[in-house]
């Protein structure tokens, strides 16, 4: 779901970007994790986002707890593995003062109880979000130079779920489905991603 209302974008009047970026590469991205059968994505991509500009912010690259958000936040939108949406789970981590360690709090691939105790320890803090204008190539681009950048994808074609690595060249549908982190881009053999 998008914003239906013009808000400002921080990154609007960004005039030069590099060619390319990976986030990775510059340690503000955790090692892959994984969401299992748990229709949890949007708390991951999420959480990705949070942790690189936490490691932007502090120096400090903290792994983030999905499971919080996967068994605290349900009491609007987001239903655990059932689904959620990226907007109020940033919602929730402002209202909640932060997310806790995924030490502290460990993933488990199944919703569960709120566990106050674990949740009331927060590692990293966020004061705000704002979503990247949709259909913007440009825009995405330019916030992704400056961030990891959750956002939304079609992930309902099988070319799509079959897919293991490299530059994803199959079609790009528009059903926003899937919540993923984008940590970079650039060009490799002529082609864009």
């Amino acid at each position: 779901m998008c914003s239906l209302q013009e808000e400002s974008f921080r990154y609007e009047n960004v005039s030069a970007v590099p060619t390319a970026m990976d986030w990775r590469k510059k340690g503000a991205v955790t090692p892959i994790k994984d969401q299992g059968q748990c229709g949890s994505c949007w708390a991951f991509s999420a959480v990705g986002a949070m942790e690189g500009i936490t490691q932007l912010s502090t120096g400090k690259l903290i792994s983030l707890s999905e499971q919080e958000l996967v068994d605290c936040d349900t009491k609007g939108e987001d239903q655990g593995c059932g689904g959620g949406l990226m907007d109020d789970a940033f919602k929730f981590i402002i209202q909640n003062k932060g997310l806790t360690t995924e030490t502290n709090y460990p993933y488990t691939t199944a919703d569960g109880s709120c566990s106050a105790s674990k949740e009331g320890n927060p590692a990293a803090t966020i004061k705000g979000y704002e979503d990247v204008p949709a259909n913007n190539e440009v825009a995405l681009m330019k916030a992704v130079s400056s961030q990891p950048i959750s956002v939304a994808i079609d992930a309902g074609d099988s070319s799509f779920q079959l897919y293991e690595s490299g530059i994803f060249t199959g079609e790009c549908g528009t059903e926003l489905d899937h919540g993923v982190t984008a940590v970079g881009y650039g060009e490799s053999g002529g082609m864009k991603y």
